[in-house]
């Protein structure tokens, strides 16, 4: 009998202790709640844009705007709140409860970011996600070309918005138009006016954001370090983004879109080995970037692969045509290739859309039919590949994994030599020719399919090492990757973080360190690759 009672009596106390964690938790859980309504301007209405596991609701909120249906598992850790704020006070609210209750705050607005950092934490801890869906308005001012967009609204609502009051203004952002302004913006944010116009970032005037005092900043307030910071060196390390006052550029009325495929064979792979020589150096009005991906054959599983060369040349064919001539006449350009439309009309083509469809398709957050399982990385090139790296990839993209893989090469020159290195926290300008993007997508269920998946672009980047930027090899802060290193749990020294920030970041990463140091020095704005502050003999966080 004695040896049953002592197996009992852990038994009991496990079971004792057990009990006692849920009710700390469900206390801890129902005290953040009422902070919440105390803290803001309205408890009425902050109770409206509270989503927890016993709504109704909260699982289509969650996955509203989750793009990669990588992190859509049951592994994948859930937060215990979502708020959606409708108002200032209610983030300002979220930053103060959070920081008494000992809660992480994921920031997100739509939902893109590559590792899901936006609506996901790996630390085990418990963390609140600020979803901006509502904080979504957007106000253009045609005579002065500048716009206020909060962060909450998408890059195709904010191109809808500036068509509807001109043919002859765009912005220099993204063509994706489910991705949100504040982490596209907040990263850099290239897109296909990058040679005319630089980054998205580049074009930044003023801005407001709530920092780790609650406090509600703009361009003046703030002061220029952090303004300086939180273009392109990822807003979510240095406070919560609200909105952005952007400056609009001109664009003519009729612009040129070509899309021209080549099959791959030797004919196509010198193609892209003069594309490598030419693209960065064309006039800044006209953008041409090469996709490489890998087709089925139609024979036994068989695949083949093809370059596809997606242009925008800001001016008329009859201009287009006799430079293309003079200047990359390899590629065959002919009028019939051609199209001229409208800047806006140029993104639905750059998507894909059917000619004539509305341009009301711009205002989806997501397309559910297009959402799959997927992992990305980056490279920057300095001097052009040569073909027999070309083959290489083409081996590559022919293996079963990179059936939905792909490769995009975007080409610099421009207006992006001609900015300083250290105007934003973006370093990737002069001596970069193009930007690489890898991207492998799935469909399949389990962790086996995207330990493949992984492992296939895991091989290619390391395959590409001989043929890209070094010390350090380069990367684009939008394609996060965790791959390239991620802080700790905890205290994160400057070493530590070097690791993967100076590959993002390269000489601008220590500004962003002493930035960070001096508006959240106990770091309480932090992920898996958020900047950390110097220790500066601050509290190290176990938590």
């Amino acid at each position: 009998m004695k040896p049953q009672s002592t197996m009992i009596v852990p038994s009991t106390l496990a079971l004792l202790l057990s009990f006692q964690l849920i009710a700390a938790v469900a206390d801890t859980h129902e005290s953040f709640l009422q902070c919440l309504s105390l803290h803001s301007e309205n408890s009425t209405s902050i109770s409206k844009v509270i989503y927890t596991h016993y709504n109704s609701s909260y699982s289509s909120v969650l996955e509203l705007t989750l793009q990669n249906l990588r992190f859509s598992t049951p592994a994948t850790p859930k937060p215990p709140v979502i708020i959606t704020p409708i108002h200032l006070s209610h983030i300002q609210a979220a930053i103060k409860c959070s920081q008494k209750y000992g809660m992480q705050i994921r920031v997100r607005s739509g939902g893109h970011d590559y590792e899901g950092l936006s609506f996901r934490t790996s630390y085990n801890s418990p963390f609140v996600i600020i979803d901006m869906i509502n904080l979504s308005s957007i106000s253009i001012d045609v005579e002065n070309k500048t716009a206020w967009v909060q962060v909450g609204a998408t890059l195709g609502q904010l191109y809808h918005r500036i068509a509807e009051k001109s043919p002859n203004l765009a912005f220099p952002a993204g063509s994706c138009p489910s991705v949100g302004t504040g982490g596209h913006i907040s990263g850099g944010g290239w897109g296909i006016l990058l040679r005319k116009y630089g980054l998205a970032a580049d074009n930044i005037v003023d801005a407001h954001m709530i920092d780790v005092q609650g406090r509600f900043l703009d361009r003046k307030s703030m002061g220029e370090d952090l303004f300086w910071a939180i273009r392109g060196g990822g807003g979510a390390s240095f406070g919560v983004i609200v909105a952005w006052k952007i400056k609009l550029v001109d664009v003519p009325s009729t612009v040129t879109v070509f899309t021209v495929r080549r099959p791959w064979d030797q004919i196509a792979t010198k193609l892209v080995h003069r594309w490598q020589h030419v693209a960065h150096k064309l006039p800044e009005d006209l953008f041409i970037m090469v996709f490489l991906r890998s087709l089925s054959s139609g024979t036994e599983g068989n695949r083949t692969m093809e370059a596809i060369f997606q242009s925008l040349f800001l001016g008329g064919v009859e201009k287009l045509l006799p430079l293309m001539q003079e200047r990359f006449p390899e590629l065959g350009l002919v009028k019939e290739d051609c199209n001229e439309t409208s800047w806006i009309q140029s993104i639905m083509i750059f998507n894909g859309f059917e000619s004539g469809e509305s341009l009301d398709i711009l205002l989806q957050r997501t397309n559910y039919s297009d959402r799959r399982a997927f992992k990305a990385k980056s490279d920057y090139v300095r001097e052009p590949m040569p073909g027999i790296a070309l083959e290489g990839i083409y081996e590559r993209l022919s293996k079963v994994e990179a059936e939905a893989a792909q490769l995009f090469f975007v080409p610099y020159g421009g207006k992006m030599s001609e900015i300083s290195k250290s105007a934003i926290p973006f370093p990737h300008r002069a001596g970069n020719i193009y930007e690489i993007g890898h991207l492998v997508l799935w469909a399949e269920d389990g962790i086996d399919a995207s330990q493949r998946h992984i492992n296939w672009i895991r091989e290619l980047y390391s395959y590409m090492t001989p043929y890209v930027s070094k010390n350090p090899r380069a990367a684009y802060i939008n394609y996060r990757d965790l791959d390239i290193g991620t802080n700790n749990k905890g205290y994160t020294s400057y070493k530590e973080a070097s690791v993967w920030g100076k590959k993002y970041f390269n000489h601008n990463f220590d500004r962003l360190v002493h930035v960070k140091t001096s508006v959240d020095p106990d770091n309480f704005f932090r992920n898996e690759q958020s900047i950390p502050p110097l220790s500066s003999g601050k509290k190290k966080r176990n938590d």
